[in-house]
């Protein structure tokens, strides 16, 4: 009994893996065809990008305050708390900017996709797109998976960028440490790899939010409760994938660029 229900479940979690893959696919390369629907990009644009702004803001502001802090306790031991600058904007631009600002436009975003086409999934407004003879991946999917790769990559560049300033004014304002040093130490450290990586990373973080809670949303079941349950399945999945991805692009980087 206890090997079948184990090949069921697993028969369950390879049927699951190609209906993702089968339609992330078709979603994706349904942006290159007609029609581009750019009145619904831009709104999803606006949902996840400017929607997003207020909590990536003080999220990464606040990170680069606490990082400017332990770090600084940290190398005052060793006498080199000069390279204050320096951690804090390898550590925000290659891994803590990039991760957390795609962990909490997951929780805001993957969860809304989830929730809103479950809902019209169990409402059957869905079917009646079919039967009208509009495709709802090109309608619905597609315009939610560009908006969020482009606009977290804009959002991950912010919250680097103001989480370098909070820890510059932690290391300024309460550690008493010189601004242009920190600035210039900041600066003079990154290096090309540093910022490709980075830059990189949003990229396939947006891919995977979007994909996971437009999946889940459309895999909808079983009236209110289904949505719910997608909605949560949705946050859970991406952020584990999240970590996941980041594990294996930081690992492909590194034995690239050695940095």
């Amino acid at each position: 009994m206890a090997l079948e229900t184990i090949d069921t479940a697993a028969k369950r979690g390879v049927l699951a893996v190609q209906e993702y893959v089968v339609l992330s696919a078709r979603a994706v390369s349904n942006i290159f065809r007609r029609p581009f629907y750019a009145g619904d990009l831009f709104q999803q644009a606006d949902i996840i990008g400017v929607g997003s702004l207020p909590i990536v803001i003080l999220t990464g502001f606040f990170l680069g305050c606490v990082l400017a802090l332990q770090t600084a306790s940290s190398l005052e031991q060793f006498g080199a708390t000069a390279f204050t600058g320096q951690l804090v904007s390898m550590s925000m631009i290659k891994e803590i900017g990039p991760v957390v600002t795609a962990l909490m436009v997951s929780g805001r975003n993957a969860s809304g996709m989830a929730s809103e086409l479950g809902s019209m999934i169990v409402t059957e407004q869905i079917d009646a797109m079919r039967a009208l003879g509009t495709d709802p991946l090109k309608k619905l999917v597609m315009p939610r998976i560009v908006a969020t790769v482009v606009m977290l990559f804009f959002l991950v560049i912010l919250s680097d960028t103001v989480g370098i300033l909070g820890g510059g004014f932690v290391s300024v304002a309460m550690l008493g440490q010189s601004g242009s040093q920190y600035f210039h130490t900041a600066y003079q450290s990154l290096q090309y790899p540093d910022l490709l990586q980075g830059l990189v990373k949003p990229l396939f973080f947006g891919l995977i939010i979007a994909t996971i809670g437009c999946y889940f949303g459309m895999k909808t079941k079983g009236g209110t409760q289904g949505v719910g349950r997608s909605t949560t399945q949705a946050v859970v999945w991406a952020s584990v994938l999240i970590i996941v991805a980041d594990f294996v692009i930081s690992r492909f980087m590194i034995g690239i660029y050695g940095r």
